[in-house]
Order: C-alpha cells, then sequence, then structure tokens
C-alpha cells in the first residue's frame, strides 16, 4: 500500500481552508483608500498565494497525488477558506445598515463556489505542469 492510499486527505484539506479564512480575517482591511490599505491587500494575496503553493506542493510531492485530486483538494480548501470569510461578513453586516444583506446571504454560497472554480483551474494547470517537469516514483 503506498503512502497515498493511507492518507486521509480531509483533516488537511481543512488544516489549509482555516490558513485561508486567518489570512482573509485576520489581516487588516483599513478603511480610509490609499496605500495602506493596498499593501495590507497585497500582503493577504501574498500569503494565500504562499498557502495555495505550500499545498500543492504538500499534496504533489510529499504525497504523491494524481493532479486531478491534487487540485481537488486545493479548490476545496480554498472554498472552505471563502465560505468562512463570507460568513465573517455577514457576522459583521449584523452591526451595520448594509442595505444588500440579501447579495451579502449570496455570499455563502457564491464565493465559496467562484473561488473554489477558479481555485481548481489554476491548481489543476500547476500539477499538471509539475507531473510533466517532475513524475513521480512508481511504487
Amino acid at each position: 500500500m503506498n503512502q497515498a492510499n493511507k492518507y486521509k486527505p480531509w483533516g488537511i484539506v481543512l488544516l489549509f481552508g482555516i490558513g485561508y479564512a486567518v489570512v482573509g480575517i485576520a489581516f487588516p482591511n483599513p478603511t480610509t483608500l490609499g496605500a495602506t490599505q493596498k499593501i495590507w491587500r497585497l500582503a493577504a494575496w501574498i500569503a494565500s498565494v504562499i498557502i495555495f503553493g505550500i499545498q500543492i506542493w504538500y499534496e504533489h510531492f510529499r504525497f504523491h497525488f494524481r493532479s486531478r485530486t491534487t487540485a481537488l483538494h486545493v479548490a476545496i480548501s480554498a472554498a472552505i477558506g471563502a465560505f468562512a470569510l463570507a460568513v465573517a461578513a455577514n457576522i459583521h453586516a449584523l452591526n451595520s445598515t448594509l442595505a444588500h444583506r440579501g447579495l451579502l446571504a449570496a455570499s455563502l454560497i457564491l464565493w465559496p463556489v467562484i473561488i473554489g472554480v477558479a481555485a481548481f483551474v489554476i491548481a489543476i494547470i500547476i500539477a499538471v505542469i509539475l507531473a510533466k517537469i517532475k513524475p513521480m516514483d512508481k511504487k
């Protein structure tokens, strides 16, 4: 039995999803437009890209998953993070006079779907390229 068959991915998938949520929630978003806000948003994007890359590396090189499986796990993690951000946005909106609560409620479905699909497409492209550059060992 190879290592990939023994591995249960859902704990790792959830861990990376929580990582995305922490980045999205913990990084400050200054209310004033300007350089400070752009720097914090860029920092959050960079942190998310690092998480994305680490998960692809981990699943591809450590556990030798196929490209499609790696992409699916990465997409689910990203969708978990997006769902957590949507929940946080909805909770934050409870204390505001936001007029578009219906749209914000739709974010609970739309954000995970949009982010998950985008993450899957990008991750499968990267995983296929990695598989062609450095094929997995046949055990």
